[in-house]
C-alpha cells in the first residue's frame, strides 16, 4: 500500500477513536449529526427499498443473465443522479456520482443467483424456472444473499446522493455480474472498468452472513476469502469383464487409491498453521455393475490463501496422482487440467481500513453488535478489484437471521441454520437492509473527504 494511503487510513482511524472525539466536541457533534441523518434517509426510504428486495428476490437471474437486476439498479442510480453505463462486462453496471475533488471509492453489489429450487416458504418466494444450454430445466434462488447485496448497493446509492453536502470526492457505484461463477469482476476490469470511469483509492462491499443475526456485522482483518481452484483429473485404465479384473486395469480402483492420496498432501506436505483444503467433489466412471471401465474422472475443488501455498497444492496433486497413477500400472498417464480461466483469488481485508471499517460500524450499531471473525475457505471475486489496483479493500459480513430464529438454533438439540447457498436460506429483511446500508454509507463518508 503507498504511504501516503498508510498515513490516510490512520488519520481517519485515529479521528474515529473515544479519546480523539472526546478531545474535539465538534467532531463528536458532527458525527452525530451525520449519523442522524444517514438513519433519516434509511427511514424515509425503508419502503421502496423493501419492496424493491421484494421484487429482486421474487426475479432472481443466473450469471451473466443479469439483465433485468442491472436494468433495475441502472434506473435507481439514475433516479439518484448518477453517470451511468450498463453492459461492462457484460451485464454489468456503473454508476459515478462526482462531488469536487477528493478520494475515489468503490462500492459494489454483485447480482446473480443460483441454480436452486426456493424452499423457504417466503410470500415472494422466487418460482422462476429456466432451461440450461443442455435442455435441463432448473430452479433459479437468490440463496446467496445478492438481492440483499443489491437492495443495500442501491440505499447506500441513494443516502450518498442525499447527503452530497457533507463529502466531496467520487463515488463509484458497481453492480457486478456473475460473481457465483468467479467471472465478474475479471470481465469488468478486462472490460475497462478502471481505465473507462475511475481508479478508486479504496474498494468496500459487504456479503450477508447466515449465521450472524440481522442487525450485527462482522468482520475480518487480513485473509477473509480464499484462493479458489478447480481440478479435473482422467485417470486412463484397461477395461474388460468385472469377472476378469486379472485382464484389466481398474481405473475405479486407482482412482480410489488417488483420492486417499490426495488427502496426504494437505496433512503432511502443508504448515499443519496454514490452511488449506482439497475435496474431491466428483468421480465417475463406468456404466454397468460387470463392466470395467475405461476411463475415471474426478472433480476437485481446492481452497488457500497465499500463493505459495495454493502452488504446493496444486502442483501436489499434480504429482501425486501421476506418481499413483504410475505405480498401478495405469495404461498412460493422467491428465490433470488446472481450470484457471475458473480460477477465483483470495480477498485480503487490508487491515488499517478494516479497523477503520470496525470503529465506524461500532459507532453507529454499538460495540455488542460488531463482531470479530474468522476467516473461511469460501471464494469472492470482490477482491480483484483492490489487488488489481494495488489499493486497500474490505468486505464485511451483515448478519441476516431473525433474532428469534438465531437464538432457537443455540438451544440443545436445535437443527442448524440453513446455510447460504441453501434452497432454506432467506434473510430477515428490514433489519438486514437498515444495516447494511447504515454501514456501508457510514464508512463510505469516512472514508470521503468530509464538508464539516
Amino acid at each position: 500500500m503507498p504511504m501516503r494511503t498508510e498515513i490516510t487510513l490512520t488519520i481517519l482511524l485515529t479521528c474515529l477513536t473515544q479519546a480523539a472525539c472526546a478531545a474535539d466536541p465538534g467532531r463528536m457533534t458532527y458525527r452525530g449529526e451525520l449519523s442522524g441523518k444517514v438513519n433519516k434517509s434509511i427511514g424515509t426510504g425503508m419502503s421502496a427499498l423493501l419492496s424493491f428486495y421484494e421484487d429482486l428476490h421474487t426475479h432472481p437471474e443466473l450469471s451473466l443473465q443479469e439483465h433485468r437486476s442491472a436494468g433495475k439498479i441502472a434506473q435507481r442510480l439514475r433516479d439518484f443522479g448518477y453517470q451511468v453505463t450498463t453492459g461492462v462486462g457484460g451485464t454489468g453496471v456503473v454508476g459515478i456520482l462526482e462531488n469536487g475533488s477528493g478520494p475515489t471509492v468503490l462500492i459494489r453489489g454483485d447480482m446473480d443467483a443460483l441454480p436452486i429450487i426456493e424452499d423457504t416458504g417466503v410470500p415472494y418466494a422466487s418460482r422462476v424456472r429456466v432451461e440450461r444450454p443442455d435442455g435441463q430445466s432448473v430452479g433459479v434462488m437468490h440463496a446467496c444473499g445478492h438481492d440483499i447485496h443489491q437492495t443495500c448497493l442501491v440505499g447506500t446509492a441513494g443516502a450518498l446522493s442525499e447527503m452530497r453536502d457533507k463529502w466531496h470526492g467520487r463515488v463509484m457505484i458497481v453492480g457486478q455480474p456473475a460473481e457465483e461463477i468467479g467471472a465478474g469482476a475479471r470481465m469488468m476490469i478486462e472490460d475497462g472498468l478502471f481505465e473507462r470511469f475511475a481508479k478508486p483509492n479504496y474498494c468496500i462491499a459487504l456479503h450477508v452472513s447466515g449465521e450472524h443475526p440481522a442487525g450485527t456485522v462482522a468482520y475480518c482483518p487480513g485473509w477473509a476469502l480464499a484462493n479458489v481452484d478447480s481440478v479435473d483429473i482422467a485417470i486412463f485404465g484397461r477395461g474388460g469383464h468385472g469377472s476378469r479384473p486379472h485382464q484389466t486395469i481398474d481405473p475405479v480402483v486407482i482412482a480410489s487409491q488417488v483420492v486417499i492420496a490426495l488427502q496426504t498432501i494437505v496433512s503432511r506436505r502443508l504448515d499443519p498453521q496454514e490452511p488449506g483444503v482439497i475435496t474431491v467433489g466428483s468421480i465417475h466412471a463406468g456404466s454397468k455393475h460387470n463392466i470395467i471401465s475405461d476411463e475415471a474422472k474426478l472433480q476437485i475443488t481446492v481452497r488457500s490463501y497465499g500463493e505459495q501455498t495454493r502452488r504446493l497444492l496444486l502442483d501436489g496433486i499434480r504429482e501425486v496422482t501421476i506418481n499413483t497413477c504410475r505405480a498401478l500400472g495405469c495404461a498412460r498417464d493422467p491428465e490433470v487440467a488446472v481450470r484457471e480461466h475458473e480460477f477465483t483469488p483470495s480477498t485480503f481485508n487490508d487491515p488499517t481500513l478494516t479497523n477503520l471499517g470496525a470503529n465506524v460500524f461500532r459507532s453507529v450499531l454499538g460495540a455488542e453488535n460488531v463482531i470479530r471473525t474468522k476467516p473461511v475457505m469460501g471464494g469472492e471475486d470482490f477482491g480483484r478489484f483492490s489487488e488489481h489496483l494495488g489499493v486497500p479493500g474490505f468486505i464485511f459480513w451483515l448478519g441476516s437471521v431473525h433474532q428469534e430464529r438465531f437464538e432457537n438454533s443455540l438451544k440443545p438439540g436445535a437443527d442448524p441454520l440453513p446455510s447460504l447457498h441453501s434452497s432454506k436460506y432467506y434473510p430477515d429483511p428490514v433489519p438486514t437492509i437498515e444495516t447494511g446500508v447504515k454501514c456501508m454509507t457510514s464508512l463510505a463518508m469516512s472514508l470521503l473527504q468530509a464538508k464539516e
